[in-house]
């Protein structure tokens, strides 16, 4: 996703500059003539305090944990006071927090971006969803309006907040999918001969149950038939459930969709290939580019 934002901002009109571990991977991205020779390589990553004015702003998109924290520490290490670290990763609420008070004590400012589009972010928006001082996150509104597609961006509160709001967006996630995957597992299970492609696009025109999801849920089902070819049913978990279980018990609420449709995944790691499991690992892939395993 990272990527898939450097590209809409850069075809929005902002000038933006690059860095990953894999020089070529930015070399490549800044190449692309889509970009309109907006986008500049910083190499080393030190270049980028040469190709920016102040106040900068660097945004991350890496995994959750030590990637994160590792990244931030060695851009910390070479912004000047006042300018901004912008995690738009899948990180914790508490990481945040603890994020924007230390890079405080060094003169830096804090935004925290729960992200969500997936592999379809670059064409369709991503929806952002920000948290951090209301003033930082005015000055980069405008990238941020870039980014995201119409009404699909809100600052939540101060730090931690944009991604308090992303985990329980992928929490609800969690129960929607599930869902899904059980109703499809009935559907293919029945007597009848069902075409589930042809279920799930007629479901999406009118239906109370229509979303992106079904819409992705045909296309998986078109391409792989009603058997989902060549995916097994083991669905993985990237924390976010996990920390919208862990806030709900905190917090005395009662969420069992959520908590059972985490439980289930953990199910499906164990004994893989439900139908239902398929349909998920299916989805996943889908909307995130998910690594999925193929069946034998």
């Amino acid at each position: 996703m990272g990527a898939g934002m450097a590209r809409r901002a850069a075809r929005g009109g902002h000038d933006v500059v690059v860095w990953n571990r894999t020089e070529q991977v930015a070399t490549d991205l800044a190449a692309e003539p889509e970009n309109d020779g907006r986008t500049t390589v910083a190499e080393p990553l030190e270049r980028l305090v040469e190709l920016v004015k102040p106040p900068r702003h660097a945004l991350i998109s890496v995994p959750s944990g030590p990637a994160t924290d590792a990244m931030i520490e060695q851009l910390a290490g070479i912004l000047a006071p006042g300018d901004v670290i912008i995690d738009a990763g899948n990180s914790r609420f508490h990481d945040s927090r603890r994020h924007a008070a230390e890079l405080k004590e060094r003169g830096l400012d804090w935004l925290d971006i729960g992200v969500s589009g997936g592999i379809w972010g670059l064409e369709v928006g991503f929806c952002a969803m920000i948290g951090g001082r209301r003033d930082v996150f005015e000055r980069f509104e405008p990238v941020i309006r870039t980014l995201a597609p119409e009404d699909g961006y809100l600052y939540c509160g101060d730090a931690g907040a944009g991604h308090y709001v992303k985990m329980v967006h992928n929490g609800i996630e969690y129960g929607i999918m599930q869902a899904y995957g059980e109703g499809f597992d009935i559907l293919h299970a029945s007597d009848y001969d069902l075409d589930l492609a042809a279920v799930a696009r007629m479901w999406n025109n009118g239906s109370v149950i229509r979303s992106w999801l079904l819409e992705l849920a045909a296309n998986a089902f078109e391409r792989g038939g009603n058997e989902l070819e060549g995916i097994t049913g083991w669905v993985a978990d990237s924390g976010e459930g996990r920390w919208t279980v862990a806030e709900a018990i905190d917090h005395d609420v009662p969420a069992p969709v959520i908590t059972l449709s985490l439980i289930q995944r953990f199910r499906s790691r164990r004994t893989p290939d439900s139908y239902a499991d398929r349909v998920l690992a299916a989805l996943r892939n889908e909307f995130g580019g998910h690594t999925i395993k193929e069946r034998k």
